[in-house]
């Protein structure tokens, strides 16, 4: 296995385009799925970013314990931003989070990741309503109308093919609805600066499937 011995600094993350960071969590991904991870010594990551940070990416995903972001992509202390809540969509806070990682830490990369047999989708196809959780499934109930309409098909967690559907349309409208939403977002990301990507983690593979 391969040696990393120092964490990003601010020349390396200004280099990277944000396909060079898409390549980067790629590869970190296939490294995962083999079992070839990079070597890491915490102690030395650590140390080397007490003063500092400058992570290449922000990751919004999940918060399903079965997706260990960093270790999906193969990335230590201080190379990438994680934002989570149930269902990986945006909020106003998530959004902040994203334009401070971005306009302000110099990340290149949003991904927007959500994963195979998600709760928070299946309990939004069901209709749970119970307490907070009401309210964050209204967040994820415009992907759950979107495959109903186009499938013609009643929203039920016991039927995969919907579930399937609807975590990856959850990721796509959650991409637009970012750089709507977001106008320093949307002006990077027109000028180059940083892209919008998403993906499904499978939990049985490893493998993050991205999205068109």
């Amino acid at each position: 296995m391969k040696n990393r011995k120092t964490a990003l600094t601010s020349a390396e993350q200004q280099a990277r385009s944000p396909q060079a960071v898409f390549e980067q969590l790629q590869a970190g991904n296939l490294r995962y799925v083999n079992g070839t991870p990079n070597q890491m010594d915490a102690s030395a990551l650590r140390s080397e970013t007490v003063d500092g940070q400058h992570p290449q990416a922000v990751v919004l995903s999940c918060i399903d314990s079965r997706v260990p972001v960093e270790m999906i992509f193969d990335q230590y202390i201080g190379d990438i931003f994680v934002a989570r809540v149930a269902g990986n969509f945006e909020n106003p806070d998530i959004l902040g989070s994203m334009e401070y990682a971005c306009a302000v830490a110099g990340s290149k990369l949003i991904v927007v990741l959500g994963h195979a047999g998600c709760g928070a989708i299946k309990a939004a196809c069901d209709g749970v309503e119970l307490g907070h959780i009401t309210d964050l499934l209204a967040s994820i109930q415009p992907a759950v109308d979107k495959v109903q309409a186009a499938t013609q098909s009643t929203p039920t967690s016991k039927d995969a093919d919907f579930v399937n559907a609807t975590i990856a349309e959850n990721v796509r409208l959650t991409m637009g609805r970012i750089l709507e939403k977001s106008s320093i977002l949307k002006d990077l990301q027109r000028g180059g600066t940083i892209d919008v990507v998403g993906g499904v983690y499978q939990l049985d593979s490893g493998e993050v499937t991205w999205l068109d």
